[in-house]
């Protein structure tokens, strides 16, 4: 990439984190595709209409959700050239748009949830620190539906007594409340009591706090604890279920999309898919004429 593409691709990315909120990941995702396309353009400022429409033909081998990410990164970023008049046209109206099919979320069944905690609530009885601190994860995971990477993060105090709520500071740095049930903050204010005083971390691990990888084989070991199958299960899964069994048992789905941190609440409408029998059941019960059906 040139110094003038470079310079250009930076000023992007600044607004992209100061007006968008993008996170951290998601810039860096930026800077590669846009590194990329650069060099497949042979150079990104100039570059016109006819060159970026061949970039399909060139992306031909790649999944779908590549060439998505990689189209989607272009036409923000000639967007915003043609915003600050830095190019008076925008060319990447020609890039290809495919057709994504989001896959339906991994759930769990509520008795496997059950049989989960029943199988770590048993070992958390014998008082072990270690027990402790994994049911204080999985009640938080599942309790209040955290993604990994916030959960591991939480500092050592974000669970106060008294309070049903954590302040959650998410992804794309947005922040939103976050349920906490009477059963994790006891499960939590039990695991702090052996934690690890020294740490800023509530759960803490070497100098820094627990990794999602460790987070992740700590899920699958407390699901083989239950007899659930491993591949069946991760953090994500959980909260998953948290959502999944919290629509089964009546929750709005604006109320879904603010507790899970969804900017757009077309992600959160997956759920409705994997729960389309109690959707069906709702339609029948209250629909204005199926009294009227009734009484025929």
């Amino acid at each position: 990439m040139n110094a003038g593409d470079r310079a250009l691709v930076d000023r992007f990315l600044d607004m992209m984190a100061a007006e968008a909120g993008a996170s951290r990941n998601t810039l860096a995702a930026y800077r590669s595709d846009l590194t990329a396309a650069a060099a497949d353009l042979g150079g990104l400022e100039g570059a016109q209409p006819d060159r970026l429409g061949r970039l399909g033909e060139q992306w031909a081998d790649l999944a779908p959700s590549t060439v998505a990410r990689r189209s989607a990164a272009l036409r923000r970023f000639y967007g915003f050239l043609l915003d600050e008049g830095l190019r008076a046209d925008d060319p990447s109206t020609v890039l290809p748009r495919p057709t994504l099919q989001r896959p339906l979320p991994k759930i769990l069944d509520p008795h496997e949830v059950e049989a989960m905690f029943a199988a770590v609530e048993e070992r958390a009885a014998s008082g072990q620190p270690l027990a402790l601190r994994n049911l204080a994860l999985l009640e938080l995971l599942y309790g209040s539906g955290l993604r990994a990477t916030e959960l591991v993060a939480l500092p050592r105090r974000a669970v106060r007594a008294g309070q049903p709520f954590l302040m959650l500071r998410g992804k794309g740095d947005k922040e939103r409340l976050v349920p906490v049930s009477s059963r994790a903050a006891d499960a939590v204010a039990n695991w702090v009591k052996t934690a690890p005083s020294e740490s800023s971390w509530l759960f803490p691990s070497g100098k820094s706090h627990l990794s999602r990888v460790r987070l992740y084989q700590l899920v699958r070991s407390m699901a083989g604890l239950a007899g659930i199958p491993p591949e069946r299960i991760s953090p994500h899964v959980l909260r998953h279920a948290f959502a999944t069994h919290l629509l089964a048992n009546g929750a709005d789905l604006r109320v879904l999309q603010s507790l899970l941190g969804h900017a757009d609440i077309a992600t959160t409408q997956i759920y409705t898919h994997v729960d389309s029998a109690r959707l069906v059941e709702i339609v029948n019960a209250r629909h204005p004429l199926a009294d009227r059906d009734r009484r025929r």
